[in-house]
């Protein structure tokens, strides 16, 4: 099987997407002539024309709210967002339009759109473009959220947000970009609410998402050294969320890891936390680990962020210390 970039796998679930429906536009800043910030729709403009992939001004609210009228009105806008810290600009027109509309009219307004973005730390862009926003959009019922890891995930996840009737958030990760992976050549589609065990374990459950995975898979290959057999579970997307996933792991290891790259602080690994708790309360060994950022905003300094942001080691630590 072939191997290529994460932001080529993206930029081909568009490119077959939009060859095979007409109604899917791309609207954002910077994404025609100059191929977005980080080169993601690169070659679309000329395949599709300027009809179909929009130039807009710096204006979040004004074309994120273009973008839920064309959905409501028959169009399958994909917004991107330059960086997902931007789309506080537009909050009330995801939050209060794009995530309501469909429930408010009944089911008779669908609202087919999908909001492209990256987010993260480890480049050192500093507080306001580097952070991790899915467990807010998680809160927010209306909306699918989805946080491709690996090239695979990415493009499959992507065909399946393509053919959604409800708005999509679709996350990647701004050092996912250059990551490479296998991606078959023939058209498939991931669906949503489906976990993927990365690496299967008996000892420890470890759940993860997003950029974070790939420090969960190497904490588990250091932790097997130490004799210690850690199954990776991969969500993929917080709504709808995979827990019989979840519960059925730890069912079988009896220990439980939550790691993310969003702060600690009421992130996703609280809630899966909860839920395990009240579900599988009699199956655990130990107390439920959670592995996130430093509740602080992510400093530009590179060595500052490597201590804000979870990395292998901090996954490493929280491991040792439940089965200890």
């Amino acid at each position: 099987m072939r191997e290529i970039t994460y932001a080529q796998a993206v930029r081909e679930a568009l490119t077959e997407g939009m060859t095979h429906d007409p109604n899917i536009i791309l609207i954002g800043e910077d994404i025609g002539l100059y191929g977005g910030v980080f080169k993601v729709t690169e070659g679309l403009l000329a395949k599709f024309g300027p009809e179909r992939v929009r130039e807009t001004p710096i204006s979040e609210a004004g074309f994120v709210g273009a973008a839920v009228g064309m959905a409501m009105t028959g169009k399958r806008p994909v917004v991107e967002l330059m960086f997902m810290d931007f789309l506080w600009v537009a909050s009330d027109q995801v939050f209060n339009q794009a995530a309501k509309m469909r429930y408010m009219s009944g089911g008779r307004v669908k609202v087919p759109m999908v909001i492209r973005s990256q987010q993260g730390g480890g480049r050192g862009n500093g507080a306001q473009h580097s952070q991790s926003f899915e467990t807010i959009f998680t809160h927010i019922p209306g909306m699918k959220v989805v946080l491709p890891a690996t090239p695979y995930d990415a493009k499959g996840l992507l065909k399946t947000a393509l053919r959604e009737d409800n708005p999509v958030i679709f996350i990647e990760h701004k050092l996912l970009y250059n990551t490479r992976g296998h991606v078959p050549e023939e058209d498939y589609a991931i669906p949503f609410g489906v976990a993927d065990i990365k690496r299967e374990g008996s000892d420890v459950t470890l759940v993860s998402l997003s950029r974070t995975v790939l420090f969960a898979l190497e904490a588990a290959e250091e932790a097997s050294r130490d004799g210690v057999s850690v199954e990776v579970i991969d969500l993929r997307t917080t709504v709808p969320l995979d827990l019989e996933a979840i519960l059925k792991s730890v069912r079988k290891t009896g220990r439980l890891v939550i790691a993310h790259e969003a702060h600690r602080r009421l992130g996703i690994g609280a809630e899966i936390a909860a839920l395990v708790q009240e579900q599988a309360f009699d199956y655990l060994d130990a107390p439920i680990a959670r592995v996130g950022a430093m509740d602080v905003p992510i400093p530009a300094s590179k060595t500052l962020e490597d201590v804000v942001l979870p990395g292998k080691s901090h996954i490493l630590d929280a491991i040792r210390a439940i089965v200890s």
